[in-house]
């Protein structure tokens, strides 16, 4: 049998790709154009300017990649690395694994700091491992910010004090793909080397576009300022390539037009707004979608309330209940998507994506449709609890400040 058309729209609540904004869209709907010609620098130099603002930067240089995150993951490491280096992380879900599993396929060696699902990066064993570190031989520290696999977000500033206390050079690399743009990132406060993102969560594009942000210290070992040499390999991911171009306002080769263009959109959207007012509506729509989850009887997966991130929430649901079934049935009975859960938690947790363009009644409709393709899943919640939980939140508490 044919399938039966869906009326209304795909509802998307998973930790990104996220919701476009009609405007972006618009903004993107451009013809091909020459990226050599006399004006394409009026579109490009700004951009890489005002990018700097979501990261909380002024020091900084931006780099556009045609490129996912995990593109920008790899020149992080290769413009600054050389074989055999050594890299201090932390791993406590997915993404930090696969940050891992880059580096030492890359030729790197890789410490490893094993912390438990549902936590974070720990400073105090960060500041430890520098501390015995006397000759140096750790050249970077990589942190993934918010890990979307179990809903938690790390201290960032706290990992900077503990470089800093251990009196330590090594290079802060940090994974803002699922935070830049949603969630406080002070990347000169923080002293951030290499600040990654992705066009796919806060910056509110579809995928494709890669962002990086380099400190000036990261930027002068990139050059050669240390005299080092046997550099991990880099050509597509060269930084000299595209600085090189960028200062004339183009690119090394073809950038990604529409994704300039949307970019250019959405940051105007952001400055409208407010980065203020963006991170606090996040953590609104994230407190919302915890107080649902506790009317459900459930808890996330995020082992204490510092843990929880306000870009996505990992729910943990009920011993031996099927969280794939329930983000089937969601999909196939509701049209709303919800992420699912990854390698250690795969099946053991859904989740429920709050970043990007939302406000709060289309949170309540994930929230509806979570609860009631729990209840067809024979999870025993209270119908209506979670919603209720959340409306009564959001009445409370309004997505701006005044």
């Amino acid at each position: 049998m044919a399938a039966t058309r869906r009326p209304g729209r795909n509802h998307l609540f998973i930790p990104g790709p996220t919701n476009i904004p009609e405007r972006v869209l618009r903004a993107m709907h451009v013809p091909s154009e020459d990226h050599r010609s006399p004006s394409f620098p009026e579109l490009v130099k700004p951009l890489l300017q005002d990018s700097k603002m979501v990261f909380g930067s002024t020091a900084g240089t931006v780099i556009l990649f045609p490129s996912s995150g995990t593109g920008i993951w790899e020149s992080a490491l290769s413009n600054t690395l050389c074989r055999g280096d050594t890299v201090l992380t932390s791993r406590y879900g997915q993404f930090s694994h696969l940050w891992v599993d880059m580096a030492q396929r890359l030729g790197l060696d890789v410490v490893v700091q094993e912390e438990e699902w549902g936590t974070g990066a720990d400073p105090q064993k960060i500041e430890e491992a520098l501390r015995a570190d006397k000759d140096h031989k750790i050249k970077a520290v990589m942190v993934v910010h918010n890990e979307t696999a179990t809903g938690v977000t790390s201290d960032i500033g706290a990992v900077r004090k503990a470089i800093d206390a251990a009196g330590h050079p090594a290079l802060l690399f940090v994974d803002g793909i699922s935070s830049i743009g949603s969630l406080p990132f002070y990347m000169d406060d923080w002293k951030v080397d290499c600040a990654i993102a992705g066009s796919q969560k806060g910056f509110m594009l579809p995928a494709g576009l890669g962002l990086i942000c380099i400190s000036p210290k990261a930027l002068k070992i990139a050059e050669g300022g240390t005299g080092r040499n046997d550099r991990l390999g880099h050509a597509y991911f060269a930084w000299k390539d595209q600085l090189a171009a960028n200062a004339t306002g183009y690119f090394p080769y073809t950038p990604v037009l529409p994704l300039l263009y949307g970019l250019r959109e959405a940051l105007a959207i952001v400055k409208e707004e407010g980065l203020e007012n963006v991170y606090h509506r996040h953590h609104v729509l994230a407190e919302a979608t915890r107080q649902a989850v506790a009317a459900w009887g459930l808890k996330p997966c995020a082992k204490e309330p510092k843990w929880n991130s306000d870009t996505v929430t990992a729910i943990v649901v009920p011993e031996g209940a099927d969280a794939a079934k329930v983000i089937i049935h969601a999909y196939e009975r509701y049209n709303l998507s919800l992420g699912a859960g990854l390698s250690k938690v795969a099946g053991k947790v859904f989740r429920i994506g709050h970043l990007g363009d939302l406000n709060e009644l289309s949170l309540l409709g994930a929230i509806a449709g979570a609860e009631m393709a729990m209840i067809d899943c024979g999870i025993k919640v209270t119908p209506g609890s979670g919603v209720a939980a959340a409306s009564s939140y959001l009445r409370e508490n309004p997505l701006h400040k005044a």
